[in-house]
């Protein structure tokens, strides 16, 4: 069985990916988006970390950085409706299937990539809480 962490991920990237269909969502890509694969939307975990540890129960955060790319004259429009499809798809329902205690936006930014003219990039964070069995990952506490 998967560890919550996965299941929350997985759960996430369903949800989101129904959000921006048509446009593909790339899960921790090993290699750049390239430019005939934007717009596109990529998932990133960035971290996971232990806020509180009680009675066997351990509170956990993680941080997802969710990454819109588009390219050419829009852009900047485009970029910005991938972003509002991605919150509304994770702040909706905050429980991610019972999975989860709540999801919070952390921040979002503008990026123009010098290095490749014309991509835009707005990143944008979530924390989510959640917690396990300190024994045991695959426990929801």
């Amino acid at each position: 069985m998967n560890s919550i962490r996965e299941q929350i991920l997985q759960a996430t990237e369903t949800r989101v990916r129904a959000a921006i269909a048509p446009v593909p969502l790339h899960r921790h890509p090993t290699v750049p988006v390239d430019r005939e694969g934007s717009p596109a939307v990529i998932l990133i975990a960035e971290g996971d970390a232990i806020s509180s540890y009680a009675n066997g129960r351990v509170d956990r955060a993680l941080t997802v950085r969710c990454v819109a790319l588009a390219r050419g004259a829009n852009a900047f429009d485009t970029t910005d409706q991938l972003i509002v499809a991605v919150h509304s798809a994770l702040m909706t329902e905050t429980n991610l299937n019972a999975l989860v205690i709540a999801v919070r936006e952390i921040d979002c930014d503008w990026d123009s990539e010098d290095i490749d003219a014309g991509v835009v990039a707005i990143p944008a964070r979530y924390e989510i809480r959640y917690r396990t069995h300190a024994h045991d990952l695959t426990l929801a506490g």
